[in-house]
């Protein structure tokens, strides 16, 4: 029997339309049915949302902690199960399947510990009078995720918003929509009706539905540039707040001082083809000292002719296809434009079941070398299995390329010398610099994690999350009104 994902609003399974998610590995299987909601069924789980709000605010802190810990307990029921259904539409290996879902009790277990911060209050008292600055939900949150790590990326929202009193309406990704819709049920009816609600759709009806509704006063969107534009456009209808985290093309810079070893390596081969380069947050484009230039090539080379390429429920497949076959055309696109203006372009890793090849949309991975900073396949985002390589002679010049972009996501120095990286790193136009790692959980839950330039607007973890979905009120009582400007 396929799988079904209904809306769940006001508390309630709600039957809809629904659409068809498929397998990227096996393009032709039917992974289930995932419900396909117009914007009337929007409207009904906003007002549900909105009908709880208060309720749900008023809930005292202990309780609210309580509530949110039991609800991470839930976001577990089913894990295994759960965790093949996502490599099955999204095409991942297992192992990161099982982090995406982790994400969701995770992140509901540590935010509930930032509620007491949310609801104290900062208070000033003086001869002037008495001051108070505190912070007070927003009231409906609207979740809008991708397909790529869409449990982790919607409970950074989710989470947050719970933990500061508001109640959420999430639309889960398109492509991938089962196993998140899956998971926010499961949490949902651990919750009060209404607190949390799952709409599952497509971005130009049930996205923009959500966007523009009026009485959802904040939007955190996690997508792509074009998608992300849509949002504010439609947000903007109410001036309604939009926090963004979208698209990156991140750079690494290995440095003169950085030395070319197989824990180097290993570690550029994770960050740059995990989930098949399919994470905004992976490094898209390396710049390395032209001392070491030709060695690093060769030994990324030799480092990525390990990649084995397969279904994702195989244990053999260290990465699984990209998501439709378009994204795959795209980004062959990229590699063999690159070939075509003289790169050297090469094709590693091995088809862990030539068989069934034809059947997903897979990719083998390449290392492209002596490719222009003018390429496309490194100004855009190429996300797929594709790393240009560039060599620097200066470090000005390292930098000038890497914050030579529209994007500024993320990005990383590896060098031996800690301090000399913090410097350069503070010279990146990015939202992230790390040193020495490029991966996700980098930036830890704590810190904040962002874009500038067209990466976004707005930071989530922790309490940068908070901040996002709340807003600051100011009390005031004057004791000396009477010294007050104008007339009395």
């Amino acid at each position: 029997m396929a799988e079904v994902a209904p809306a769940y609003l006001g508390g309630t399974a709600v039957q809809t339309d629904s659409r068809p998610v498929y397998n990227p590995a096996h393009a032709h299987e039917i992974v289930g049915m995932a419900a396909h909601c117009g914007p009337g069924v929007v409207d009904q789980a906003v007002r549900a949302a909105r009908a709880a709000a208060a309720e749900w605010a008023a809930v005292l802190p202990r309780d609210r902690k309580r509530l949110m810990r039991e609800a991470a307990v839930a976001a577990m029921a089913d894990f295994d199960a759960l965790t093949a259904l996502l490599t099955r539409e999204q095409g991942k290996v297992l192992w990161e399947s099982a982090l995406d879902l982790a994400g969701a009790p995770y992140l509901l277990h540590e935010c509930s510990k930032l509620i007491e911060r949310v609801v104290a209050e900062d208070v000033t008292e003086n001869e002037r009078g008495r001051f108070i600055v505190r912070r007070r939900p927003v009231g409906v949150v609207g979740v809008i995720v991708p397909w790529n790590y869409p449990v982790l990326l919607a409970f950074n929202g989710i989470a947050a918003a719970l933990a500061a009193g508001n109640t959420v309406v999430v639309k889960p990704p398109e492509l991938a929509p089962m196993a998140l819709t899956k998971t926010v049920t499961a949490v949902a009816a651990a919750l009060p009706p209404g607190v949390l609600n799952v709409v599952p759709g497509d971005g130009a009806e049930t996205g923009d539905a959500l966007a523009g509704h009026p009485l959802v006063r904040r939007v955190l969107f996690t997508g792509g540039v074009v998608s992300g534009r849509e949002v504010m456009r439609s947000a903007a209808q109410n001036i309604t707040g939009v926090g963004l985290e979208l698209g990156g093309n991140d750079p690494a810079l290995v440095l003169s001082s950085a030395v070319v070893d197989d824990e180097l390596v290993k570690a550029l081969r994770h960050s740059a083809f995990t989930c098949s380069g399919q994470i905004c947050f992976a490094i898209k484009r390396i710049y390395v000292h032209r001392s070491h230039y030709r060695e690093l090539v060769g030994a990324l080379e030799e480092a990525v002719n390990e990649i084995a390429v397969g279904d994702g429920l195989n244990p053999e497949s260290t990465i699984g296809p990209l998501i439709t076959q378009s994204a795959r055309q795209r980004v062959q696109r990229l590699i063999d434009d690159a070939a075509d203006s003289g790169a050297a372009v090469r094709q590693l890793g091995r088809k862990v079941d030539p068989a069934t090849w034809d059947e997903g949309h897979f990719l083998l991975p390449h290392i492209v070398s002596d490719i222009a900073q003018e390429a496309e396949l490194v100004a855009a985002e190429q996300f797929g299995p594709a790393l240009p390589i560039l060599p620097f002679d200066s470090e000005d010049e390292a930098i000038r390329m890497a914050n030579d972009s529209e994007f500024g996501l993320a990005a990383s120095v590896w060098t031996q010398d800690d301090d000399h990286a913090f410097e350069v790193a503070r010279q990146i136009e990015a939202g992230t610099v790390c040193v020495n790692v490029h991966r996700a959980g980098a930036s830890d839950h704590t810190t904040p994690f962002g874009g500038v330039k067209q990466s976004g607007i707005g930071r989530i973890n922790g309490w940068a999350s908070i901040e996002e979905v709340t807003d600051v009120q100011t009390l005031i009582r004057r004791d000396d009104a009477a010294s007050l400007p104008g007339p009395h």
